[in-house]
């Protein structure tokens, strides 16, 4: 019979076993890969159900829009008709509440623009495959679960603070309060992991627990139960999102380490952290939390066998370097971007918000009276990072990265941190190809994205000049206070600015803005302020108010521009704006555009009318077109039959957003053009790519 004494030591043994680790981790993966490959998605629903009982799961208001999220996998959206409403909800509703609704379910719908955020495949891997538009609501039950109560409690309690942007960022992990454009200076300054619930808070949270449990004569292992506790709670509030779950497990695991003295190391830990999480759900592994917790904690592990480091700033900046150095190919490949010295403003934002921000925003939740001092070291914080963003912003710009390219990488940085020193050199030269590969790429390409009712044309040369026609734009109306969103939808930023990026696009050498309408050049400032660009072309005529903010923005910026050309040479490109004369009308002033890339003419007709496309023909002599940008999205003032059927178009693309207001395209027009070409329309196909190569076209559609 085996003694209680020689069994912990046998168990000792093997949980020193570093390859039983390894074999935790390869089946992790390998269950990942069943799953994923094995996974069918329960439909539990009826497409045509209009009636549910729902329980809420999470709460989400923004103005006038509700967003919630309910434990039966689905999420809905709402707009509150009224303020009174919406105060009413408030006040009313709480988590885990049963509601009646009445409403309509639809399939999520794919991006439409590649290497931007897929809704589809996101609310995939949360297991949700219906989105629930709700049309009545009504409660038919109240939570009566008292962890529930105590969280409710909580979220309440940061609602009736002043304030409180900061505390649902701390507190409740919602960085979405914060304001937009602070948020956007700490994306740029590279710290936004600041205020999204992880690793760092759980460890702040402990460490000031664990201080003050031990400042109350508490032994060590009644202070890791109690913090323990607490970190699981803590967990519970902040939805137990897979970042906060790893920093909890691994806290735990790491106390039993240090308390039953079984001398594990700290990397096996973590491997036994990864194990225990994919087992609870595997499609965490598309969870980007969860992707850069692990990620950067493995290698602050990894570092710390490795080197020693003495003191608390050569400490930090060297966490911080490693820290960005093992996030680096998965922050390119979901911005594209990097601000190279932004592990130096980690330096100073990190002891800030722990030694500071962080615990003043726990201690406000008690003393509410605090949230004054606590917006006065935030609007430092903002003070700080709007200073550094215009001081310190070096920003570099990379493309989609493969999955070759991340393996490599992460080899090479684990052979350096193990000490192959040589191999610095290797990353550096590796790097510096990153960089440079949009230059090696000669495809010629053009691309009509899909920016919902508007136009947008990208046109990429061989020679890797770019040139942008329209930038899109989204018509913004006055709104009461209370119905302002505080992080608007925005067409540019949300999916064109990543989209160029991804591509390696550093500058724009021509933007060509058509003409003056907001679906046309409502994105022309905000493109602007991301990409440097050379030259501005405006159409012919007088301008209106936004070209003329436009203009006064390139005057501010000395990007020179010019209006009403005849022709654009770029490189062996020739585009030919077919003038005729001036309409005194936005639409029929619009830059038509004529030209002609290896054998393949193309026309873009911009808003273009009926009355404009005479003249062009009594002008010039178009025939036989084979790339069409329809006029004016399909209305029936453009696209006349006389018109088509002189230029004879092959393909015709037709700009346009899904069930927009003004019914475009119109039938009568897609009769018309179907009886000459195919017919592609953004608002069906999504967004059209169209490689130019050996006198011919290949066009690919990226389906909705």
């Amino acid at each position: 019979m085996v003694s209680v004494t020689q069994f912990s030591l046998k168990l000792r043994k093997i949980l020193l076993y570093d390859k039983l680790y390894y074999l935790l981790l390869i089946i992790s993966l390998i269950y990942i890969f069943i799953y994923y490959k094995n996974y069918i998605p329960h439909h539990n629903y009826d497409i045509n159900e209009t009636k549910f009982i729902l329980t809420i799961n999470d709460i989400k208001i923004d103005g006038n829009k509700l967003n919630l999220s309910f434990k039966e996998n689905l999420v809905s959206t709402y707009y509150f008709k009224t303020k009174e409403e919406k105060e009413y909800f408030i006040n009313n509703y709480s988590l885990a509440d049963k509601l009646n609704i009445e409403g309509s379910l639809s399939i999520p719908t794919e991006n439409t623009i590649k290497n931007t955020f897929n809704y589809k495949n996101y609310l995939y891997y949360k297991k949700v495959n219906y989105i629930l538009k709700i049309e009545n609501y009504s409660l038919n039950n109240k939570n009566k679960n008292i962890f529930l109560k105590i969280k409710n409690f909580i979220i309440k309690r940061v609602e009736t603070i002043e304030n409180n942007e900061y505390l649902y960022a701390f507190i409740l992990g919602k960085s979405s309060f914060l304001d937009r454009e602070a948020y956007n200076n700490y994306k740029i300054n590279g710290v936004t992991h600041l205020f999204a619930l992880s690793g760092l808070h759980v460890s702040l949270f402990s460490n000031i627990l664990l201080f003050l449990l031990t400042k109350i004569g508490l032994k060590e292992k009644g202070s890791f139960i109690i913090t323990s506790l607490f970190l699981i709670f803590f967990s519970f509030i902040a939805s137990f999102s897979p970042s906060i779950l790893r920093a909890t497990i691994f806290f735990i695991l790491s106390s039993l380490n240090k308390i039953y003295y079984t001398f594990i190391k700290p990397k096996n830990i973590l491997y036994t952290t990864f194990f225990i999480l994919i087992l609870i759900n595997p499609f965490y592994i598309f969870n980007t939390g969860f992707i850069l917790s692990f990620t950067i904690t493995f290698f602050i592990l990894l570092t710390n066998e490795n080197y020693q480091v003495k003191g608390s700033i050569k400490q930090t900046l060297f966490i911080s370097l490693i820290s960005f150095a093992s996030s680096l190919p998965i922050i390119l490949n979901m911005s594209y971007e990097i601000n190279v010295i932004g592990f130096l403003n980690n330096l100073i934002f990190i002891p800030f918000v722990s030694y500071i921000v962080f615990p003043i925003s726990l201690v406000t939740m008690f003393i509410p009276y605090l949230s004054n001092i606590l917006l006065f070291l935030t609007n430092i914080m903002e003070l700080l990072s709007k200073i550094s963003t215009s001081i310190l912003n070096i920003t570099i710009i990379f493309s989609k990265l493969s999955y070759l390219e991340i393996i490599i990488y992460y080899v090479l940085l684990i052979l350096i941190i193990k000490k192959k020193t040589k191999l610095i050199k290797y990353m550096i030269i590796f790097i510096i190809y990153l960089y440079l590969k949009p230059m090696l790429n000669n495809d010629e390409f053009i691309y009509v994205t899909d920016v919902s009712q508007g136009d947008s044309i990208l046109i990429h040369t061989k020679t890797n000049k770019n040139i942008l026609i329209d930038t899109g734009g989204k018509l913004s109306y006055k709104e009461e206070d209370w119905k302002k969103k505080n992080n608007n939808f925005n067409i540019m930023t949300s999916s064109m600015i990543p989209f160029y990026k991804s591509l390696g696009i550093k500058k724009f050498d021509y933007l060509i803005i058509t003409h003056g309408d907001h679906d046309h050049m409502g994105e022309a400032i905000n493109l602007i302020n991301n990409f440097k660009v050379k030259k501005a072309i405006f159409n012919c005529g007088t301008y209106n108010k936004l070209e003329q903010n436009l203009i006064q923005l390139l005057e501010i910026k000395n990007i020179p521009y010019e209006k009403c050309i005849e022709n654009l040479n770029v490189d062996n490109y020739n585009l030919e704006f077919l003038n005729t004369r001036d309409y005194n009308n936005e639409n029929e002033n619009s830059s038509v555009i004529y030209t002609k890339i290896n054998n393949t003419k193309i026309l873009l007709m911009g808003d273009a009318g009926v009355e404009r496309e005479k003249d062009i023909l009594e002008k010039y002599d178009l025939k036989n077109i084979d790339i069409l940008k329809v006029g004016h999205h399909g209305s029936d003032s453009s696209s006349s039959k006389e018109f088509i059927e002189r230029i004879n178009p092959k393909e015709c693309i037709i700009p346009v957003g899904v069930n927009n207001k003004y019914g475009h395209p119109k039938k009568s027009v897609i009769d018309t053009l179907d009886d000459y070409c195919n017919i592609y329309r953004t608002d069906i196909n999504g967004s059209i790519e169209i490689k130019l190569k050996n006198n011919d076209y290949k066009i690919k559609t990226i389906s909705p």
